[in-house]
């Protein structure tokens, strides 16, 4: 599964505005997340570090291209490490 080819969407474009999360912290998380776990059947959350939050990056895997559907950073960090 290679993420880095997903798209974003109008939905997680408005979320990563909302959120002030950058489409540069977004490319990272996609190029190299530190873990993905499968939400459900066909999405993926691929999770890493931005700075000192978790961002977290919810793509449709069962689409081609894969598609971003929404962004969040969170203080959190180890209840999402480990599960979605």
């Amino acid at each position: 599964m290679n993420l880095s080819q997903a798209v974003l969407t109008e939905h997680a474009l408005g979320q990563m505005g909302k959120r002030q999360v950058t489409a540069a912290e977004v490319e990272r998380v996609l190029d190299a997340p530190e873990q993905v776990l499968e939400v459900r059947a066909g999405r993926v959350v691929a999770q890493g570090m931005a700075g000192e939050y978790l961002l977290r990056v919810f793509v449709d895997v069962d689409r081609t291209p894969a598609e971003v559907v929404t962004v969040y950073r969170t203080s959190r960090i180890e209840k999402y490490r480990s599960e979605p």
